[in-house]
């Protein structure tokens, strides 16, 4: 059994599918998904009932995005944060009014039971963005910072420029209760990078499909990794979030 962790979809959901065949995922698998299911392109209705649909046949542990919070909140109570209109709520609601999922009880159960981060047996975390607390997740006061931190993969990007005689002596303390940190939040293409990237020991595997990159899912264990398309030229007639 595989276990395949899966970056920001934004509402790609032809990129989805096409990740999903490229890397042969059966229901002997495992997927992780890092969170932000929607805003960006025209398909998050679909995204997310495809992800249901997914659940039922495939073992899937689905992470809470900051993009995921805004969605959650409008499907719940009607709440329209004005920055995520701006940011692929509008794409989002549209996508939900076409489809007539808008009404449909199974989605607002999706969003109120994404989790905030998960640990797998073998000490590897996975959650969307970071944590502040030195003592790690489970310390860590101020919820959002799984959802909202860019700290953390800041850190580790400078952790990497620390030389190695001196790691040794002593490492960077958050980075140090878990074995490997897989997140998203942050695009490598911000970096000029369509890959996933790694910094000290944090993997980050959302390649920009929100902006101008590709959707991509990662085998934790050998770190092999399968793209879409890039997702402007699936959304032809799209900006996405450009």
């Amino acid at each position: 059994m595989r276990t395949l962790v899966i970056g920001d979809i934004h509402g790609g959901y032809k990129a989805l599918l096409q990740i999903l065949d490229r890397a042969e995922v059966t229901p002997e698998d495992q997927l992780i998904f890092l969170g932000d299911y929607v805003d960006g392109w025209s398909e998050a209705a679909q995204s997310i009932d495809k992800l249901i649909e997914l659940s039922k046949i495939i073992k899937c542990i689905f992470i809470r995005g900051n993009h995921d919070v805004w969605c959650g909140q409008w499907l719940n109570k009607g709440t329209m944060n004005p920055i995520w209109l701006e940011h692929g709520g509008r794409e989002t609601i549209e996508s939900y009014i076409k489809t007539g999922l808008l009404t449909d009880p199974k989605h607002k159960q999706f969003f109120n039971q994404l989790q905030d981060y998960h640990i797998n047996e073998e000490n590897k975390l996975f959650l969307h963005a970071g944590f502040s607390s030195m003592h790690g997740v489970t310390g860590e006061e101020y919820a959002s910072n799984f959802y909202w931190d860019r700290t953390l993969w800041e850190a580790a990007l400078l952790a990497d420029k620390i030389p190695k005689e001196v790691l040794r002596e002593q490492s960077p303390q958050r980075f140090s209760h878990y074995k490997e940190i897989f997140i998203g939040h942050t695009p490598t293409t911000n970096y000029n990078q369509l890959e996933p990237m790694k910094a000290y020991n944090v993997f980050n595997v959302d390649t920009g499909a929100a902006f101008k990159g590709k959707l991509t899912i990662m085998d934790i264990e050998t770190k092999e990794f399968w793209q879409s398309d890039r997702l402007y030229k699936l959304y032809a007639n799209e900006k996405g979030r450009n």
